[in-house]
């Protein structure tokens, strides 16, 4: 039994599936793949075309537990399955993976149809708890429409992110019943609320190619280039996603976020870009006079934290003003007050402890018979496809086990 029909819950069962065992998968979505066909935008970053090396160091929470199984089902082996399964793939920046057809339907579809065509059955029901016989091991799969005996279970259930799609954490309270400890779930990869009112009056502005740094305790935690976006309750997009993943210690530590919007021009080259169009302009109001420089929409703003009057003529703007305008440009600041709820997280940190699951196999050291796989576990990556890998080399790793545990592969 297979329970969980995402990611991780459809590489487990299909290559449970290749090893000759008789495969059900316990799912109550029609569709199988849901969370699946919605990731990267509706376009489905596979994963990252990276050595194993690298992609562990993208791992913030227990990368060791994962060497044994991405060793053996590297992001070159995802990719060469996919493009088996008739999904040709291609690499962008930051060599994140994704179908030709940008399309994440193409990735869903391509594992149902493979599930289909090796004989999974697909029970429409939700499980409710997995039973042991006398000696301990898994002997059958509680659902709402009764008791199915099996050989042995896969718990790919998911974390709390995308309620919508079915994630609603069952699979804790089974594996908490089973004696398993769940490290507390929360937030990773989130969007983030601000307490300051410009993010709203920002609201709906994508600014691309700037800068985000991220600072605990007023120290650099990080620093990244890409495109992000400024909501109602704060910022969101790629770089503050990203960014998320790395303030961990929320309660503990302080963070803020600075944002370089001319990242390609120093303060000095900036200032010489602004000097030119203050002379086209020496007459305008200095409101009146960033139509070059920067979005409309962003004008009243960055005026606003100049300090700057917006009537002043910009013939009587002073270097010191420029100073303060430069100053915003490439240090806009973003002060953070916290993560969005763990619902709205593209990835659930926390879960199953690892500590009690065998990084060789992925079944339980307190239940023979019980297998986790995906984002279940409390393991969770930074953006670019390495979650999402995750869960198809934790699925495979479980597929191969549970075949070899039940004398089949």
């Amino acid at each position: 039994m297979v329970i969980g029909g995402g990611a991780a819950g459809l590489m487990a069962a299909l290559t449970a599936a290749e090893q000759g065992l008789n495969v059900a998968l316990v799912e109550p979505n029609e569709k199988l793949g849901r969370k699946v066909r919605i990731t990267g935008k509706g376009r489905c970053n596979v994963t990252n075309n990276c050595p194993v090396g690298p992609f562990l160091e993208n791992v913030p929470t227990n990368p060791k537990f994962l060497y044994s199984c991405l060793t053996a089902f590297p992001p070159a082996a995802a990719m060469a399955f996919f493009e088996g399964l008739g999904v040709p793939l291609k690499t962008e920046r930051g060599d994140r993976v994704f179908p030709v057809s940008d399309n994440a339907h193409d990735i869903a579809d391509a594992l149902a149809r493979r599930c289909r065509e090796l004989g999974v059955r697909h029970v429409r029901a939700r499980a409710l708890a997995v039973e042991r016989d006398g000696t301990g091991r898994v002997r059958a799969v509680t659902t709402e429409g009764g008791e199915i005996p099996c050989a042995g279970a896969v718990l790919c259930t998911g974390g709390l992110s995308y309620p919508a799609t079915g994630s609603r954490g069952d699979g804790y309270a089974i594996a908490a019943a089973l004696g398993h400890d769940i490290v507390p779930a929360r937030p990773s990869l989130v969007p983030l609320e601000s307490p300051a009112d410009w993010c709203a009056q920002l609201a709906g502005f994508s600014p691309r190619n700037v800068d985000l740094t991220v600072y605990e305790d007023g120290r650099v935690l990080s620093r990244e280039r890409g495109e992000m976006l400024f909501t109602h309750f704060g910022v969101s997009g790629p770089l503050v996603l990203s960014a998320s993943a790395r303030m961990r210690r929320w309660g503990e530590r302080h963070y803020s976020l600075s944002i370089d919007f001319k990242p390609a021009l120093d303060e000095r080259a900036l200032d010489g870009r602004i000097l030119r169009d203050f002379e086209k302009y020496r007459n305008r109001d200095f409101a009146n006079a960033l139509d070059e420089l920067l979005p409309r929409s962003m004008i009243p703003v960055a005026v606003r934290l100049s300090g700057v009057p917006g009537q002043t003529k910009v013939h009587d703007v002073t270097r010191a003003q420029r100073r303060e305008l430069i100053r915003v440009l490439k240090a806009f600041p973003v002060p953070v007050s916290g993560p969005r709820p763990v619902e709205e997280a593209i990835v659930t940190g926390g879960g199953a402890d690892v500590r009690q699951v065998d990084p060789r196999t992925m079944e339980s050291r307190l239940v023979p018979g019980l297998y986790f796989a995906g984002e279940i576990l409390d393991v969770d990556a930074y953006t670019g496809g390495f979650n999402l890998h995750i869960a198809w080399a934790t699925g495979r790793c479980a597929g191969l086990a549970v075949g070899k545990d039940t004398g089949h592969g």
